[in-house]
């Protein structure tokens, strides 16, 4: 069950269920007011990205987007952990409007992960989200962004989620929400790929892996609907709901100001990758960091954020003591920012 609704909530919904009716999207509207017949566990796995007991993060930089994806992901062991041959993959990326990068994840990141997954053995990739309630349809979006043709054309098939059914997720240990309303990609495929870009945000401080998740949540269950006190403690609760196999972190262009919407963009040319959502979002921190230019952000240790905090009481990650940062070789300004993060992160 939803937590009671408080008068803000009450009005959010009513507020959201104009703003549907208004974009012709009637049925999603109609799945606004539907809630899931089917429940389902915590779809949960594994950190394989592991070395000694410790949850395995990298930053690379490269001379192209592919050789950046490439070379992050070996940095904690390689594709060949994920065991692709003959797999099912979704791919989840940010496509929470139809802006352009940094807003949503760069379409050059998203053709190179799904080329990298194929040649790994993956039998068939999908990409799929959900766009933000304001700005749906997400196919529309897609389209505007470049996310629907780089995805295409690098052998993908897209997927629009509010196109499918939704299941309903207990979330054990969470306080603000008792129940997910997830989407069925979240169980379709074999393997998930988290494909977040770095990025700062008005209302939840910033939003990176674990903000990702709630593109696969129902629009009835967005953090505002719920508790807007709560924005960065729900985004954390809800992600007990699922476990990506591995995040990989566009920080091509990273937006370090504003957001989510538009913000101040910082050509950044690197890529994080991990399987465990903490630590992503903790270098993601940590660049952004370095910039200085982000107030929720740069005002307090990056340990200290609420969603940071939050993931690690529900076990959803490692702490400091449980992560080892791998860094990739790059010029004199990769190695600035690199010294930057683990400065920050203390990694």
């Amino acid at each position: 069950m939803l937590t009671r609704l408080s008068r803000r909530s009450i009005l959010g919904t009513l507020g959201a269920s104009f703003l549907l009716l208004m974009s012709g999207q009637r049925e999603a509207l109609a799945q606004f007011f539907s809630k899931p017949g089917i429940t389902k566990e915590p779809r949960l796995r594994e950190n394989v990205f592991t070395d000694s007991g410790k949850a395995l993060v990298s930053i690379a930089t490269g001379a192209s987007v592919e050789e950046m994806v490439e070379g992050a992901v070996a940095l904690i062991g390689g594709f060949e952990r994920l065991s692709l041959q003959g797999k099912t993959v979704l791919v989840k990326p940010n496509v929470v409007s139809g802006e352009e990068n940094p807003a949503t994840t760069n379409p050059e990141v998203v053709s190179a992960v799904v080329r990298l997954l194929l040649r790994h053995g993956a039998k068939k990739v999908y990409v799929g989200d959900m766009s933000a309630l304001r700005t749906i349809s997400t196919r529309r979006n897609m389209s505007r962004n470049g996310i629907l043709k780089a995805a295409e054309a690098s052998g993908a098939q897209v997927v629009i989620f509010e196109d499918f059914e939704w299941y309903a997720v207990p979330l054990k240990g969470a306080k603000y929400v008792k129940e997910a309303y997830v989407t069925e990609w979240i169980y379709r495929p074999d393997v998930i790929v988290n494909l977040p870009v770095v990025k700062t945000h008005r209302s939840a401080s910033y939003t990176i892996t674990l903000k990702n998740f709630i593109g696969c949540t129902h629009l009835r269950q967005r953090p505002y609907l719920i508790d807007a006190g709560h924005w960065e403690e729900l985004i954390s609760e809800f992600n007990a709901a699922y476990t990506p196999d591995i995040n990989i972190v566009d920080a091509t262009v990273a937006m370090i100001e504003g957001g989510p919407w538009k913000g101040t963009p910082a050509k950044t040319d690197c890529i994080i990758a991990s399987g465990d959502r903490v630590a992503a979002d903790i270098i993601g921190l940590g660049l952004i960091k370095t910039f200085g230019k982000w107030e929720p952000v740069s005002s307090k240790p990056v340990w200290e954020q609420k969603q940071i905090i939050r993931a690690l009481e529900l076990g959803i990650g490692r702490g400091r003591e449980g992560i080892t940062l791998a860094a990739g070789e790059g010029g004199e300004a990769f190695e600035r920012l690199v010294s930057g993060i683990r400065e920050h992160t203390g990694l």
